[in-house]
């Protein structure tokens, strides 16, 4: 018997779409299911829920930026400007689905049960970001970097979806935001280190 195509990806640019168009609180799956022409029982296979839906688009986006950043080869740049150049191809990726995530994160914010349900996976999201700039995400620190690279996505991506086509104001912000950030471990950094220091004599 031959196998059945995977229909998520339908599903996932179906549901963009429609969010697009209408918004994304009042969506529902069965209209998610009508309107990409899937037997409801086999959506509900593949996404349980919307934030399902979500994950893999998310995840779709994390594929698309690891290949472009393993192409680009961004060796011989600091850990912070790979880190900026990782980001901003993840908002390139993202522009055909921006109307859409207009209505999602505004009605998202509505949602606090949605929102917790998506924390795990946009950290392993920001985490694969990281690693495709070479930076640590496992252990303890790498936890840390991903809660503190969080907390600069989300203020950058509040920008992002109102920013023009050239994207001047999301690129000063994340510059910004990234200099803070290198600022404050080097910081930290010498703390420790004049601790260190002061112990030992």
């Amino acid at each position: 018997m031959a196998k059945r195509p995977d229909r998520s990806p339908k599903i996932v640019a179906t549901a963009f779409k429609l969010a697009a168009s209408g918004g994304w609180h009042d969506l529902t799956l069965s209209e998610i299911a009508t309107a990409a022409k899937v037997p409801l029982p086999e959506l509900a296979q593949l996404f349980p829920t919307k934030s399902a839906i979500l994950a893999a688009w998310s995840r779709g986006v994390d594929a698309e930026v690891l290949k472009l950043a393993e192409a680009e080869n961004l060796e011989g740049e600091s850990a912070r400007d790979r880190l900026f150049d990782v980001l901003m191809m993840r908002f390139d990726a993202m522009a055909t689905s921006k109307e859409a995530l207009k209505h999602i994160a505004r009605d998202l914010s509505r949602d606090p049960v949605a929102i917790l349900s998506l924390l795990s996976p946009a950290f392993q999201s920001l985490g694969w970001m990281l690693e495709a700039a070479g930076i640590d995400s496992s252990g303890l620190r790498g936890a840390l970097r991903v809660r503190g690279l969080a907390v600069i996505w989300a203020r950058v991506f509040s920008i992002w979806l109102d920013d023009g086509e050239d994207q001047a104001k999301t690129m000063a912000e994340l510059d910004r935001r990234l200099r803070q950030a290198e600022d404050l471990i080097l910081a930290v950094a010498r703390f420790r280190n004049r601790g260190a220091s002061d112990a030992t004599e």
